[in-house]
C-alpha cells in the first residue's frame, strides 16, 4: 500500500473510532439522564463497600456479648427485603424495651445487618435491638418502604410476647436515611394530620412510643434541593430513585418526607446528633434539633463546635475507633436508660 492511501486509511480508522466513542458517551450520558438506575448502581458499589469497613470497625470494638439473636424474621409476605433480626440478653426472662433501628444508605443501599454489631451491642445493655430491613430505590419507590415499615411496627406489636419486647416501651432509631425514615414513623404516629396525608394507617399508638434516636438524618428535603456538588449529586439521585421522580422536592413525597414541616409537641422525647465533619448535621440535624425545641419537645443533644478535632464524618456514631463515637454510645445508653 502506498503511503498516501495508509494515511488515509489510518485518517479512515481513527474517524471511525472518535465516531464510535462519541456515540458510547452519548448513549451513557443519556442513559444517566433518563434513569437514576445507572448512577444509583454506582453509589451503592460505593455505599456498600464503605458499609462493610464500618462494620468490621464496630465489630473488633464489642465488648465481650452474651446475647441471643434470632434473623430474618419474616414481618410481612411478598418480599424477601420485609425481614428483622432480634437481638436480646442471653436469658431474659421478662419483656425488654424494645429498640427498632432502621438502617441508612441513602435510601437506595445499605441493609439491616449493617448495624447489626451496633444493635448486639444495645442488646448486651438489657435491650431487645430490632433491625428492619425493606426495600430499598429503584427497585421499588416511595411511599413502598415507609409502608413497609409501618407494617414492621405492627408486627412488633403483635408479635411482642414472641419476640420478648414489651410493646408499651418502643423507642424508634435510625441513621442517615434511616433516621429521615424514623422520624416519619414518629410523626406518622403523633401527628394525626399528617397521617391523614399520607393515608397510611399508624400502627402503633402514641403512647407506645416512649422516645427516638436520631444520628445523621435529613428532614428538610427543601434545604437538599439547593445543594451543588458532587455530594449534592449522590444525593438527589438517590431521592430521585427512591420517590421515582426527579421532582421530589416539588411534589407529595418531598413534603412528606420532610418532618422538620410536621413535627408537634407530641413528637416523643428525641436523641439527635451529627458529627461536625458532616455537612448534613448543619443543614439538616441542627435545624430539627430547634423546631423540636421550639415545639415543646424535650430534646437531648450531642453536636459539636465548628472547629471539634477530629472532624467527625457522617455516621461517626458507629466509627467505633473514635473515642468521640464510644462516647456517643454512651450518651446513647443513658438516654435509653432514662426513656424507658
Amino acid at each position: 500500500m502506498s503511503s498516501p492511501d495508509a494515511h488515509r486509511r489510518h485518517r479512515f480508522l481513527r474517524t471511525q473510532i472518535l465516531l464510535g466513542a462519541s456515540a458510547f458517551i452519548v448513549a451513557v450520558a443519556i442513559a444517566f439522564t433518563a434513569s437514576p438506575v445507572p448512577s444509583t448502581m454506582i453509589l451503592r458499589g460505593v455505599f456498600d463497600a464503605g458499609s462493610r469497613s464500618i462494620v468490621a470497625e464496630m465489630e473488633r470494638n464489642q465488648p465481650e456479648l452474651n446475647i441471643e439473636s434470632e434473623r430474618d424474621i419474616a414481618y410481612a409476605e411478598g418480599s424477601d427485603d420485609t425481614r428483622l433480626d432480634v437481638f436480646r440478653p442471653a436469658n431474659a426472662d421478662e419483656p425488654l424495651p424494645a429498640v427498632v433501628w432502621i438502617h441508612g444508605g441513602a435510601w437506595v443501599s445499605g441493609d439491616k445487618g449493617n448495624v447489626a454489631p451496633y444493635l448486639e451491642m444495645i442488646a448486651n445493655e438489657g435491650y431487645a435491638a430490632i433491625g428492619l430491613g425493606y426495600t430499598l430505590g429503584p427497585e421499588a419507590t416511595y411511599p413502598t418502604a415507609f409502608e413497609q415499615l409501618n407494617t414492621a411496627l405492627g408486627y412488633i406489636n403483635e408479635h411482642a410476647k414472641e419476640l420478648g419486647v414489651d410493646p408499651e416501651r418502643i423507642v424508634l432509631a435510625g441513621d442517615s436515611a434511616g433516621s429521615q425514615l424514623a422520624s416519619q414513623l414518629a410523626v406518622l404516629v403523633t401527628n394525626p394530620h399528617y397521617a391523614h396525608f399520607t393515608g397510611i394507617e399508624p400502627q402503633i399508638t402514641a403512647s407506645q412510643l416512649e422516645a427516638v434516636i436520631l444520628h445523621c438524618g435529613v428532614y428538610d428535603l427543601d434545604a437538599m434541593a439547593d445543594l451543588t456538588g458532587l455530594d449534592a449529586w449522590g444525593l438527589k439521585t438517590s431521592l430521585w430513585a427512591y420517590t421515582g421522580t426527579k421532582r421530589w422536592s416539588e411534589l407529595a413525597a418531598g413534603s412528606l418526607m420532610s418532618t422538620k414541616e410536621w413535627v408537634t409537641e407530641d413528637f416523643p422525647d428525641t436523641f439527635i446528633s451529627g458529627g461536625n465533619g458532616d455537612g448534613l448535621t448543619w443543614i439538616q440535624s441542627l435545624p430539627m434539633s430547634q423546631t423540636l425545641r421550639d415545639e415543646g419537645v424535650s430534646v437531648t443533644e450531642l453536636f459539636y463546635e465548628a472547629d471539634h478535632e477530629p472532624a467527625l464524618p457522617h455516621e461517626y456514631q458507629f466509627h467505633l475507633d473514635l473515642a468521640d463515637a464510644r462516647m456517643a454510645f454512651d450518651k446513647t445508653l443513658d438516654f435509653l436508660d432514662r426513656v424507658t
